[in-house]
């Protein structure tokens, strides 16, 4: 089942797509948990067409370290947090400070969470995932060096695309996933390749704390990252997901437009 977040004359509505078939309910996915489980409930619509969000916001918005390769294997876990409020919408703009050096875009498999896990062990782990969306690790190089944290690196305004909409059926254990650079590849690989899967990230992190609904994990990049700059257009493509393709501005542009589109500055 494919789940998607539109916003229709100012409200936000979950579209429900099977067998061909639409159903539409207004609110947030994660609000709707009766619904995502009997769609057939809700009645079927010939059509629906809104603006297209980020299909969740996440209250808690999960990232893996050392999770790139075999290579990590021997190392312990690792997780960091980007604050929620980095989430944009597919075909939005990712506007970069003047002077912050090396960015680079990461694809990756991003996990939604769809019931409460704590202590979660084995397979079981994965009855407690909505499902699977494309998400985009934008990573400032240096300031990552000089952050021990990583918050100057990935926590600024528009660095954790998400999109285009959440897939409930794809095998997470072997997804492709590929990075275009202003529709050129530049680099593919697969969740096989990440030192531990999903299973393993969603045990390791429910033992740390509850994972809740709506919550976001980025498992990592297999590979699967290239330097961007202003002026660039990436697409990360995930196999029986999509794609997700965002705009890289700027600030001091991302700026100007804005404050045109406010009618705000100097006139």
């Amino acid at each position: 089942m494919r789940i998607e977040r539109l916003s229709r004359h100012g409200r936000v509505h979950t579209v429900l797509s099977q067998r061909g078939r639409k159903h539409v309910v207004a609110g947030e996915p994660v609000d709707n948990a009766a619904v995502l489980r009997r769609p057939d409930d809700v009645p079927v619509v010939e059509e629906f067409s809104g603006e297209r969000l980020a299909p969740v916001r996440p209250a808690t918005l999960f990232g893996m370290a050392r999770n790139t390769g075999e290579e990590n294997r021997a190392l312990p876990p690792a997780a960091f947090l980007k604050a929620p409020a980095t989430v944009t919408d597919p075909g939005a703009d990712v506007p970069l400070p003047e002077g912050i050096g090396r960015v680079d875009a990461e694809a990756e498999l991003a996990v939604v969470l769809g019931a409460p896990l704590r202590n979660g062990s084995g397979s079981e782990v994965l009855e407690h995932v909505l499902g699977y969306t494309v998400g985009i690790d934008v990573t400032a190089r240096d300031a990552q060096r000089e952050d021990p944290l990583w918050t100057t690196a990935k926590s600024r305004s528009g660095f954790s695309p998400l999109g285009p909409w959440i897939e409930t059926e794809p095998d997470p254990a072997h997804a492709r996933i590929s990075l275009l650079r202003n529709g050129s590849p530049v680099a593919e690989g697969s969740t096989g390749e990440l030192a531990r899967g999903v299973v393993e990230v969603l045990e390791f992190l429910s033992e740390l704390v509850e994972l809740r609904p709506g919550d976001v994990v980025l498992t990592g990049a297999p590979g699967t990252y290239a330097p961007v700059a202003a002026g660039d257009t990436v697409t990360a493509l995930i196999s029986g997901i999509g794609e997700l393709t965002v705009g890289v501005t700027s600030r001091a542009a991302h700026t100007r437009v804005e404050r045109n589109r406010t009618g705000g500055g100097q006139h």
